[in-house]
């Protein structure tokens, strides 16, 4: 069946037992593919059957779909012409794996952050009216996602203004009982039933004409809004302006394709709550959705082998589980990455400590604040490109007023694959302009006992910023570390080269030296903010070069801090190596850095022309 398809008009040419069949094809097709690619499976697996019945109802050479955080769009782009491409998923120059506007014509926004597609789709579809045009806007949003501030500030603005939009929420966090599915389907269909609208609208209109029936219809109408509250969560979503539907298994094809042909021919914003289940079709993902989220190349039959290696993110977890032990005050928070940063055993250990707040990190970080203002010592653990997105709340609620809020950075730099809306490329330069702020990198996994036990006596904002992985080669971590003091690795005899590196960047450096025998002066920056004015003072005064390498933009990096420390040092020569100003895309990392220039044989060549240069001079 999966065959014969190219588009979604052909989907809505099948039989709804052809569908049923399609839908097992394309579980068949994900699970074959994804397993060799990688890639977010257990949400796509959960989506196949409303993917299928939204193509059944909806044709998008004129309607718009925009999916919240777009992980969970797989069918969507199998069944839109990309099905051949699929053997590229999460390469470079390949597949994507969130929409993507220049991939296809059926992607009408970029998404990969949470909680964006309300607000697009809602900008969308008052660009429609005012244009005047007629065709559908649907945003298709998670429970998880659903709960976030800007989602909730959007369905503000929908239900006040009414705009014509269909919101789909995916609810793959519950299940359907038997009572409750049978209830809500009844009231489901009265709801949207036209007749029981019309009649609805003559009571309405009749009782509307005496005081005495105005006031029966608005006792009749909270009767029946009680009723439904109590009967279903639609109260909330019927309070805020939105015709609430639902919930309605979200695995039956039928079921959703009724609702969504009789809901099309409303003319106001209506939410469908469908409820669906992760992994759905494969017991593994089934049974461990989180495992299976987000998954590495794996047999099928032996199915996600957890790598036990010693990452970032697991060391993390255990230096926080010992410094805990010592310090009654520490307490950890996160926003729905506990799994991601490493917070496990943490969170089984100190319940009482740890603070999963949902997808809310503007939240997580003013309440990190509340939390280190009454004497606490709060850790955000935190994705570097998810962090973003609490900007003001850094600058406003932790740096202006000097609260002493730690920063744990993971996935910083490249991540690889997830492309441009995860790499983790930005934050040294949106979190060193901020007053107050101090930045260190360590350079090897076990630095981050020594970071955070120091972080812990500081009195101030600190981020401490980590990549995704582990070392790939044995590094000495530092003993100890001191404010804005750098750790001089390797000392020159006669180049007068200084090569600053910082975090992931240090190990590339390393193994370099390791296999060439390089003349220069080695450092690492282990703080970005503040920088070492000492050293760069001693390497202006002695007419080094220097050669800064990072893994973040060159704007406002470590080689930004350092051309403005040394500004008014002197004359010296200094060349900065980094991302170019542009949005690293997917792809494997070691790729990534070879087209970004950062790769061994670029810095080789970098720091060889420095020293070529002395020499001359």
């Amino acid at each position: 069946m999966l065959e014969k398809i190219d588009n979604g008009k052909d989907v809505s040419n099948l039989t709804l037992k052809e569908k049923k069949q399609l839908a097992k094809e394309i579980r068949t097709f994900l699970l074959e593919n994804v397993s060799k690619t990688g890639g977010h499976l257990a949400s796509n697996l959960g989506v196949v059957e409303l993917t299928i019945s939204l193509l059944s109802c909806f044709d998008f050479d004129k309607d718009k779909i925009i999916f919240d955080v777009g992980h969970q769009s797989y069918t969507y782009k199998i069944l839109t012409g990309r099905k051949k491409l699929f053997s590229s998923l999460r390469k470079y120059k390949g597949l994507r794996g969130f929409p993507y506007l220049k991939e296809s014509a059926y992607d009408f926004f970029n998404t990969g952050h949470s909680s964006t597609s309300i607000s697009a789709a809602l900008g969308m579809a008052r660009a429609r009216d005012l244009k005047g045009e007629n065709y559908h806007i649907i945003s298709v949003i998670g429970d998880g996602s659903i709960s976030n501030g800007m989602s909730l500030e959007a369905i503000n603005d929908l239900g006040f203004n009414k705009t014509k939009m269909i919101l789909i929420l995916n609810d793959n966090g519950m299940s359907i009982s038997s009572n409750v599915g049978g209830i809500s389907s009844y009231l489901s269909r009265i709801s949207i039933n036209e007749r029981y609208l019309k009649v609805k609208n003559k009571i309405k209109h009749s009782l509307d004409n005496t005081k005495f029936g105005n006031a029966m219809y608005k006792v009749l109408s909270r009767a029946k809004d009680g009723m439904r509250g109590f009967l279903v969560p639609s109260k909330y979503f019927e309070d805020m302006g939105l015709t609430y539907v639902g919930p309605i298994d979200g695995h039956d094809i039928g079921l959703m394709i009724k609702v969504f042909e009789r809901v099309k021919r409303m003319e106001k914003p209506v939410i469908i709550h469908v409820v669906t289940k992760k992994g759905k079709g494969y017991d593994k993902a089934e049974n461990d959705p989180t495992l299976y989220h987000m998954v590495p190349p794996f047999d099928l039959d032996k199915g996600v082998i957890p790598v036990n290696k010693k990452t970032y993110s697991s060391y993390f977890g255990e230096v926080m589980l010992e410094l805990a032990e010592k310090n009654n005050n520490l307490v950890l928070i996160t926003a729905a990455m506990c799994d991601g940063v490493g917070l496990v055993p943490f969170a089984k250990k100190f319940p009482k400590r740890y603070f999963d707040v949902g997808i809310s990190e503007e939240h997580a970080i003013t309440m990190a604040a509340g939390l280190a203002a009454s004497g606490m010592r709060p850790v955000f653990a935190v994705y570097s490109t998810f962090l973003q997105r609490g900007f003001d709340q850094i600058v406003h609620d932790v740096c202006m007023q000097n609260h002493p809020v730690i920063f744990a950075i993971d996935r910083a730099g490249l991540v690889g694959e997830d492309g441009e809306t995860h790499q983790g490329i930005l934050d040294l330069s949106y979190l060193s302009i901020i007053p107050n702020m101090v930045i260190v990198c360590p350079k090897c996994v076990q630095e981050l006992k020594v970071i955070f036990s120091w972080a812990l006596e500081q009195k101030f904002p600190i981020a401490i910023r980590y990549p995704k992985g582990c070392n790939n080669i044995e590094i000495t971590p530092i003993k100890q570390i001191k404010l804005g003091k750098w750790e001089i690795l390797q000392k020159d005899n006669t180049s007068k080269v200084a090569v600053i590196a910082t975090g992931r960047m240090v190990e590339s450096v390393m193994s370099i030296l390791k296999n060439n025998k390089l003349d220069i002066m080695f450092i690492n920056a282990t703080f970005i903010k503040p920088v070492d004015t000492s050293m760069l003072k001693k390497l202006v005064k002695n007419h080094y070069s220097i050669l800064t390498i990072e893994d973040n933009l060159l704007s406002g990096g470590l080689g930004d801090a350092i051309l403005c420390a040394v500004n008014n040092m002197g004359p010296i020569n200094i060349k900065r190596m980094g991302f170019s100003d542009t949005f690293v895309e997917q792809g494997n990392i070691d790729l990534l850095f070879h087209q970004e220039g950062l790769d061994e044989k670029s810095i080789i060549k970098e720091i060889k022309k420095l020293m070529r240069n002395k020499k001359i001079k």
